[in-house]
C-alpha cells in the first residue's frame, strides 16, 4: 500500500485539494511540479513528493526571491529587492493539476509566487494578469484568449566546427504539404494525445512555412486558462520531442534564413455575453485603438527577446507595422473573419511569440486595450494592404528589443500597471540579455535561444 501524505491531514483539506491527492495516487504520480513563468520567459519551478503533497498544497515551497531577477542565461542581474536575502514561496493553484504524460510519474500544477504570510508579491506574473482580468471586470468586459503557436521540430547535433549544437530540422517539406504531415505524423501525434490528456483541446494542426517548422493550435479559453495553457503547451511540446529523441524548439527565429516562430494571440472581448467585436462599437474601437496606441510598448512584453525581432520584420507575415486591418496578416491587429455563420469575430495579435511570458503578454494587453476603451482612442483608419508597400506612410514597431524596451520606459500606463518591482525586474533583466547578445555573434544567440525556448 502506498503511503498516505503526512503532516496536514487530508480530511483538513477543501475538497478540490483532496481529490488531486487521490489521483496522484491513483495515477502513480511521484512528482509534482510547481511552474512558474520568469522575466526572462523561462519555465521554471520546483517539484514536491507525493508525500508531502497535501502540506505543500497550503504553504507551497519556499524559492529565494532572486530567481526573478535571473535572465534566460541563468545571469543574476542586480536588481533591488531581488538579492540574498528574501523569500516567497511557490504555490500551487489545485485547479490547474495535470498529469504529465510525456513523463510518466510526473504531473504540475500552474503558480503564483507569494509572500511568505500569503500576500500577493509584486514580481509574480501570474498575479500581474490576475489583476488585469479584474481590471477589466471593473469596466463590465472579460476576455477569451488563445495563443496560437509555431515551433520547429528536428535534432540537436554538435557542430562539426566546434561551435554551439545546431539544429538539424526535420524535414525540408513545403508549407501545408503531405509530406510534411507523414514525416512529423508519430511525433504529432503523441503531442496531441498528451495535450488532450491535460485538457487543451486541440483545434488544428498543420507543416508550416519553414524546414520542420509546425503549428498546432489549442482552443480558445478564459484569459487566466489561456496563459495557463500556453505554460503547459509549452512544456510539453518539448517534452514529447525529448522522449523521442528529437528537439523542439518554440524559440522566434531558430534558424536565421527560415521563417520564425510565432505565437499570434487570438482575443475576444465579451460584455452581458456578447461578443464586442462582433459588430460597430465604441469600446470594439476603443480597444482596438488602445492596442494601437500602445504597440511600441507592447513589443517589449509580447516579442520578449533578442531572437524575436528577427522574426518582427515586414513582409514576414509577423505584423511589424503598428497598423489595424480586416483579416491583413501584415498588419499588428487583424480583425479576423468568423468560421461559419454561427462563429465569432475576434482580434489576432501577430507581433507575439513564445519567448514571452504569457502573463506578462496577455495581462498587458488588456491594460492597453482597457485604457483604449476608458479614453476612446481612436484606432485609425483600416488599412487594406501590405503597409510596407506603402514607404513611409505607417509606422514601424521597434526593430530591436532595447528600441522595445525604450517605448516600455517612456508609456505610463503599462509602466503605472507593471509597478515599481516588477517593471525594475523585467527591464534590468532585458536590458541584460540584449547586451548579452549584443557582444556575441549569432550563432550564440540563435543556440541559446532554441535552447531555451
Amino acid at each position: 500500500m502506498r503511503d498516505r501524505p503526512s503532516g496536514t491531514k487530508i480530511n483538513q483539506l477543501d475538497p478540490h485539494a483532496r481529490r488531486i491527492l487521490e489521483r496522484a495516487e491513483l495515477e502513480g504520480i511521484e512528482l509534482i511540479r510547481f511552474l512558474y513563468a520568469d522575466h526572462g520567459g523561462v519555465i521554471r519551478g520546483k517539484a514536491a513528493s507525493r508525500s508531502r503533497l497535501a502540506e505543500r498544497l497550503n504553504t507551497g515551497i519556499g524559492h529565494t526571491v532572486a530567481m526573478m531577477a535571473m535572465n534566460m542565461l541563468d545571469q543574476l542581474q542586480d536588481v533591488e529587492h531581488m538579492g540574498p536575502v528574501g523569500e516567497v514561496r511557490i504555490v500551487p493553484d489545485p485547479a490547474t493539476y495535470v498529469p504529465l504524460p510525456h513523463a510518466p510519474g510526473a504531473a504540475a500544477m500552474l503558480s503564483d509566487l507569494r509572500l511568505p504570510d500569503g500576500s500577493p508579491w509584486g514580481a509574480c506574473a501570474r498575479t500581474f494578469l490576475k489583476d488585469a482580468i479584474a481590471d477589466l471586470a471593473t469596466d463590465g468586459y472579460t476576455l477569451v484568449a488563445a495563443f496560437e503557436p509555431e515551433f520547429t521540430l528536428g535534432r540537436r547535433l554538435p557542430d562539426p566546427a566546434g561551435g554551439p549544437d545546431r539544429l538539424v530540422p526535420l524535414d525540408d517539406s513545403l508549407c501545408y504539404a503531405g509530406a510534411g504531415f507523414d514525416t512529423a505524423h508519430d511525433y504529432t501525434i503523441k503531442l496531441i494525445r498528451a495535450l488532450e490528456t491535460q485538457g487543451l483541446r486541440v483545434e488544428h494542426y498543420h507543416p508550416e512555412l519553414g524546414p520542420g517548422q509546425q503549428e498546432l493550435s489549442i482552443r480558445h479559453a478564459p484569459a487566466l486558462r489561456a496563459a495557463d495553457n500556453h505554460i503547459l503547451y509549452r512544456e510539453t511540446v518539448r517534452g514529447v520531442a525529448t522522449r523521442m529523441q528529437m528537439w523542439a524548439t518554440l524559440a522566434p527565429k531558430p534558424l536565421a534564413d527560415q521563417a520564425g516562430n510565432g505565437a499570434h494571440l487570438h482575443l475576444s472581448l465579451w460584455s452581458d455575453s456578447q461578443n464586442v467585436f462582433a459588430g460597430d462599437s465604441d469600446a470594439r474601437d476603443g480597444f482596438i485603438g488602445g492596442l494601437i496606441a500602445h504597440l511600441p510598448a507592447l513589443t517589449a512584453l509580447t516579442c520578449g527577446s533578442v531572437n524575436s525581432f528577427r522574426r518582427l520584420t515586414p513582409r514576414a507575415w509577423a505584423g511589424a507595422y503598428a497598423v489595424h486591418g480586416p483579416d491583413n496578416r501584415e498588419a499588428a491587429v487583424r480583425l479576423c473573419s468568423p468560421l461559419g455563420e454561427s462563429g465569432e469575430p475576434n482580434l489576432e495579435l501577430k507581433p507575439s511569440d513564445s519567448s514571452a511570458n504569457p502573463y506578462l503578454s496577455l495581462g498587458a494587453v488588456i491594460h492597453a486595450g482597457l485604457d483604449g476603451i476608458r479614453r476612446k482612442l481612436d484606432p485609425g483608419t483600416p488599412v487594406d494592404v501590405d503597409p510596407d508597400t506603402r514607404p513611409g506612410l505607417y509606422p514601424r514597431l521597434p526593430s530591436s528589443l532595447d528600441e522595445a524596451l525604450d517605448a516600455l520606459e517612456a508609456d505610463e500606463v503599462l509602466m503605472e500597471a507593471l509597478g515599481p518591482l516588477r517593471r525594475s525586474a523585467y527591464l534590468t533583466v532585458k536590458r541584460s540579455e540584449a547586451a548579452a547578445f549584443a557582444a556575441k555573434d549569432v550563432s550564440y544567440e540563435l543556440f541559446n535561444h532554441l535552447r531555451v525556448f
